[in-house]
C-alpha cells in the first residue's frame, strides 16, 4: 500500500504545483487593488484556512508559505498567494501561442487571461474580474493549477472546477463538456452572507459573479448592448421616443463606472443621450476616460449639469463622468430642481457592506480604510447613505422622474437597511419593490420573452480582422424587417466597429434570439471550416433568458410565484450538459448576492468540425428555449406567442406546454366569496 506521507502524495500526482519556490511578486503602482475585505475566522477556522491553502504545494514549501499565507489573510482578508501570479503581463494572446492538447484546453486559456488583464480586471491582483468580489477564482495556487490542468487536457477528458479548485481530470468523451465549474453553490440554510463570508476566508467558496467565475467576461462591452437597449426602450416607453427615434435632448443619471457599470456611458452616448454618471473611485473614471468610453470628467455639479443641459438643447450626445457621490449628485438636482427624466443606480449593492457601495459623506479612501478597521461603522454609514439615497428618489419620481432598478440589488440593499415602505406588498420583498426591476418593465417583456439575450463571441486568434469578418456575417444574419428588436440589433452590429466597443481581447456582443444565435453560430463555425477566420469561442451573458433564476433580476417579471425558484438555471446547466457544450458553469449570487439568485452559463468552441455543427443545433436551441417556455407557462403574454411558433416550427422535433388561461371574473368570484367569508 502507497504511504500517505508527502512523499507519496507528491509521487502519486503527475500533475501538480512544482517544488521551486516563486519569487515574491512586486505590485505594480497605479493598479487598482481589493479592498481589505476583513478577517473574522476563530482560531480553529484560521488553522483550516491555512492548511487549506498550503495543500495546493509541497511540503518543503510550507514553512515559509504558511507566515505569508497568514498575513495575507491577516491584512487582506483572503489568501491571494500573490507570489503565485504570473510575472509580466496577463493579456488574452492568440490562442496558438498557449500550449494545448486540444483546442478547447487552449481556448479556455485566452479567456481566462482575458479576464485577468488589467484593461478589463477590476483588482486584478487579487483575481477580481467586476462587480467588486466576482473572481475568476480565489487564489494564484487554484491559476497555476487550472493552467497545468488545460495545457494537457486531451478531448477524452473533462476538467471539474469546483468554487475556483480544479479537482480534477476525468475520462470523458469528445461530445461532452470539456470543463465544467460550479461556485459557491451552498447548502440551503448556510446559504446567506455571513457564512459565505466564512467559507470564502476558508477557501472553499469563490464568488464567481456570473461571467467571471465562468471565464467569459469580455469587458464593459458585455453589459453595453443590453443597457443600450434598457435605455432605448425605457425612453420609448415613458418619454413619448417613436420605435424609430433614439435619446436625443434626454438625460440618463446614474452611479458607477466600474466593470459592469461602465457601459452606462458607453451606452447612452451610442442611444444618443446626455449621461452623468457618479462615481467615487478616480481610477475607473481614468480608466472609462482613457479607453473612450466616457467623453467627460468633472468634480463640479454645477458644471457637470451646466454641460448635460447644453448638449440636451443642441441634441447632441455625450457621457459625464461626476467624481463624487450619487447621493450627492441626487441631493444637488433635488435642491436646484433639475429634472431628470431616466434615473437607475448601479453601484455594487449585492456587496454592500464589502465595499460595493460608498456611504455619502465619506471619500473613496475613507471608505477603503474604514472597512478595515471599523465594519460596524461602516455598516450603520451605508445603511443612513441608502435611506437618504431612497428618499431622493422618492422626490425625484413624484416630479416626474422614471428611476428603475438596474439589477444590481438597490432595493434590496434599501430594504435591509430598513426602509420597509419600498415592499410591494409593505411588509416584505417577496412581491418585488414599489420601482420596477428593468426586467420588470424593459427587458423581460421586449426581449427576454421572446428569446432575446447578450450573446457574445470571441475571435480566439486575437485578429481584428477576424472580428470585422464575423460583425459582417452576423448582420447578413438578421432581418431587420422581423422584428424591431431585430432592427436594433442590426444597426447595434453594424455600427459596432465605429463605436469602438472592444477592451480587452477581440470580442462582440449582440442580443439574438434562439434562430438568431443558431444562424450566426452556424455560420462562424462554416467560416473556421473553410479558413476565412481562427477558432471562435461562443457564449453568453448569464444574464439572459433561460440561464438565471433571480427574482428582483432576471426573473422579475415572472409572476406566477415561481420566481423563487431556480430549477430553470440548473436545468440549463444540465440540458447545455447533455448537449455537450464545450464549457457549463453554475454560480450563487450572480450580481445581486448570495442566496439570490443561481446563475449558468456556458462557452462553445468552433473549431470548424461537423461535431460543432452536431451540438450546436441542438444545444443552441435549448440554451434559450427553454427559458422562454419556463415563460409561457408562467403565462407571459410574448413568451406564450414565441412558444407557439416554436410548437409549430419544430413539429415532430420539439414541442414545449401551454398554459390555459382561466377567466379573471371566476377567479375572482370564487377567491373573493371564500376571504368574505372569513
Amino acid at each position: 500500500m502507497m504511504s500517505l506521507d508527502n512523499s507519496g502524495i507528491a509521487k502519486a500526482m503527475t500533475i501538480k504545483l512544482d517544488n521551486v519556490l516563486p519569487e515574491v511578486t512586486e505590485f505594480q503602482a497605479g493598479i487598482r487593488r481589493a479592498p481589505n475585505r476583513g478577517f473574522c475566522l476563530t482560531q480553529a477556522q484560521t488553522k483550516v484556512a491555512l492548511k487549506n491553502a498550503l495543500r495546493y504545494v509541497p511540503a518543503e514549501l510550507h514553512a515559509v508559505l504558511a507566515p505569508e499565507f497568514m498575513e495575507e489573510l491577516r491584512t487582506r482578508g483572503r489568501i491571494y498567494a500573490y507570489r503565485y501570479m504570473p510575472k509580466g503581463k496577463i493579456e488574452g494572446k492568440s490562442i496558438d501561442d498557449y500550449q494545448g492538447n486540444c483546442v478547447e484546453g487552449k481556448a479556455f486559456q485566452v479567456m481566462i487571461d482575458n479576464n485577468l488583464d488589467p484593461a478589463v480586471a477590476l483588482y486584478p491582483y487579487e483575481l477580481v474580474t467586476y462587480g467588486e468580489t466576482g473572481s475568476v477564482c480565489q487564489n494564484w495556487l487554484q491559476y497555476q493549477l487550472i493552467k497545468k490542468y488545460l495545457e494537457v487536457m486531451t478531448d477524452h477528458q473533462t476538467l471539474v472546477v469546483e468554487s475556483g479548485h480544479p479537482l480534477g481530470l476525468f475520462p470523458s468523451r469528445p461530445e461532452a463538456p470539456r470543463v465544467i465549474i460550479t461556485n459557491a453553490l451552498m447548502i440551503g440554510m448556510f446559504d446567506n452572507q455571513e457564512d459565505w463570508e466564512i467559507a470564502e476566508q476558508m477557501g472553499v467558496a469563490n464568488y464567481g459573479q456570473m461571467t467571471a467565475g465562468g471565464w467569459m467576461y469580455i469587458g464593459p462591452q458585455g453589459i453595453v448592448h443590453g443597457t443600450f437597449n434598457t435605455l432605448l426602450n425605457a425612453g420609448r416607453q415613458r418619454l413619448g421616443i417613436p420605435a424609430d427615434g433614439d435619446l436625443r435632448g434626454h438625460l440618463f443619471v446614474s452611479s458607477g463606472l466600474g466593470g459592469m457599470s461602465g457601459a452606462q456611458p458607453k451606452a447612452i452616448e451610442i442611444a444618443g443621450g446626455v449621461g452623468i454618471v457618479a462615481e467615487v473611485d478616480y481610477s475607473r473614471i481614468k480608466t472609462r476616460y482613457d479607453q473612450g468610453w466616457v467623453s467627460k470628467v468633472s468634480a463640479n455639479l454645477e458644471e457637470a449639469f451646466s454641460w448635460a443641459g447644453e448638449y440636451c438643447l443642441n441634441k447632441e450626445a455625450v457621457s459625464i463622468a461626476y467624481h463624487g457621490n450619487v447621493v450627492d449628485l441626487l441631493e444637488y438636482a433635488v435642491k436646484n430642481n433639475k429634472h431628470i427624466p431616466l434615473l437607475s443606480d448601479q453601484t455594487s449593492c449585492h456587496a454592500a457592506y464589502d465595499g460595493g457601495y460608498c456611504p455619502q459623506g465619506l471619500s473613496f479612501d475613507e471608505r477603503t480604510k474604514l472597512l478595515a478597521t471599523d465594519r460596524q461603522q461602516f455598516h450603520e454609514l451605508v445603511n443612513k447613505s441608502l435611506r437618504r439615497h431612497f428618499e431622493l428618489i422618492k422626490i425625484l419620481t413624484e416630479r416626474g422622474t422614471y428611476f428603475f432598478d438596474y439589477g444590481n440589488a438597490f432595493l434590496k440593499a434599501v430594504y435591509d437597511a430598513g426602509v420597509k415602505e419600498v415592499s410591494r406588498n409593505g411588509y416584505d420583498e417577496r412581491n418585488g419593490f414599489i420601482f420596477p426591476s428593468y426586467v420588470e418593465d424593459i427587458m423581460g417583456p421586449e426581449l427576454f420573452d421572446y428569446g432575446y439575450g447578450p450573446f457574445r463571441w470571441v475571435c480566439l486568434s486575437g485578429k481584428p480582422e477576424d472580428l470585422h469578418k464575423t460583425d459582417k456575417a452576423a448582420m447578413e444574419c438578421i432581418d431587420p424587417n422581423r422584428r424591431g428588436q431585430d432592427r436594433d440589433n442590426y444597426i447595434w452590429i453594424r455600427d459596432a466597429e465605429k463605436n469602438k466597443l472592444v477592451v480587452g481581447t477581440q470580442a462582440r456582443i449582440l442580443y439574438q434570439d434562439a434562430e438568431g444565435r443558431l444562424k450566426i453560430a452556424m455560420k462562424f463555425n462554416e467560416m473556421v471550416r473553410n479558413k476565412e477566420i481562427g477558432t471562435v469561442m461562443l457564449g453568453r451573458d448569464h444574464h439572459d433568458v433561460s440561464g438565471t433564476d433571480s427574482p428582483f433580476r432576471e426573473t422579475a417579471n415572472i409572476k406566477d410565484g415561481s420566481n423563487v425558484m431556480a430549477d430553470m438555471a440548473v436545468q440549463c446547466f444540465a440540458g447545455n450538459a447533455a448537449r455537450g457544450m464545450s464549457l457549463i458553469a453554475l454560480h450563487n449570487g450572480g450580481g445581486v448576492g448570495i442566496g439570490k439568485s443561481i446563475n449558468g452559463g456556458f462557452g462553445m468552441v468552433l473549431d470548424g468540425s461537423e461535431r460543432v455543427d452536431n451540438i450546436l443545433r441542438q444545444a443552441m436551441l435549448w440554451d434559450v428555449i427553454g427559458g422562454v417556455a419556463r415563460r409561457a407557462w408562467a403565462r407571459n403574454e410574448h413568451s406564450m406567442e414565441t412558444i407557439v411558433e416554436f410548437n409549430q416550427q419544430y413539429a415532430g422535433k420539439g414541442h414545449a406546454t401551454l398554459p390555459y388561461i382561466p377567466s379573471e371574473s371566476l377567479i375572482d368570484s370564487i377567491v373573493d366569496n371564500v376571504f368574505a367569508a372569513k
